[in-house]
């Protein structure tokens, strides 16, 4: 483990989780395994942001175009979704931790739906670390759901057009009031965005792991931390 400077954590991580069904395949396994493993994985994450001072923790877990996956495997994800609530959500209050569900929650079925809002209910005063689970997201969609927000209030009167300005759209995102994210990173070798947090992550760094998520384990979190602080921000600034 590489020790980090405690004065430089970045506030707001965002994952990238991919890997889980190579995982699976290299096990001789079918890809459901992959994600019920990858779920050690995000408790490992989950414990080790808490322990390092990060302050919003995004994990991408079901991207909006995931529902074009053989039928049998989207029902085995929300299967896992309805019991990772179950499971983890009384010991992340317990350890004083936000969880909020980012994305479109319509799409989800309605049962799932009321554990969400009871997940978040539970959790939603909680200070030591939010936790931001991205389901049924996409960044695409979330920049033009801000941007309908915005002109239904043009169109009621209530929101002149000379207002809107790069915060108050900020404010109309999914993720409201969190810091812009500071390090992205994303597992298993593959390097591109798909479609997250696609406004959030214009001054992030990037950091490509090509460990699969299943095996992304705390030293490989630290890794990534220690390499972001290794970087100079300019911020669009020159050298």
């Amino acid at each position: 483990m590489k020790e980090l400077d405690s004065n430089n954590i970045p506030k707001h991580v965002a994952i990238i989780m991919d890997g889980n069904g190579r995982w699976a395949k290299q096990q001789g396994k079918i890809r459901v395994f992959g994600h019920s493993n990858g779920v050690k994985a995000v408790r490992r994450s989950v414990s080790y942001a808490l322990r390092s001072g990060v302050q919003v923790l995004t994990l991408y877990a079901f991207s909006s175009e995931n529902w074009n996956r053989p039928e049998a495997e989207v029902s085995a994800l929300m299967a896992l979704f309805m019991q990772a609530l179950d499971r983890e959500v009384k010991k992340l209050h317990k350890n004083n931790i936000k969880l909020q569900v980012l994305g479109d929650k319509s799409g989800f079925s309605e049962k799932l739906q009321e554990k969400i809002e009871k997940a978040e209910k539970l959790t939603e005063n909680n200070t030591a670390l939010i936790v931001n689970i991205a389901a049924n997201y996409g960044g695409c969609w979330d920049i033009v759901q801000a941007t309908k927000k915005l002109a239904a209030q043009v169109k009621e009167g209530t929101l002149e057009v000379d207002q809107i300005t790069e915060e108050l759209f900020q404010r109309n995102l999914v993720t409201e009031e969190q810091p812009a994210v500071d390090l992205l990173i994303r597992t298993s070798g593959e390097q591109r965005i798909s479609n997250f947090l696609l406004w959030q992550i214009a001054y992030a760094e990037l950091y490509f792991s090509d460990v699969l998520w299943p095996d992304f384990n705390e030293k490989e979190f630290n890794h990534a931390i220690f390499a972001f602080q290794q970087r100079e921000r300019r911020f669009g600034g020159s050298e």
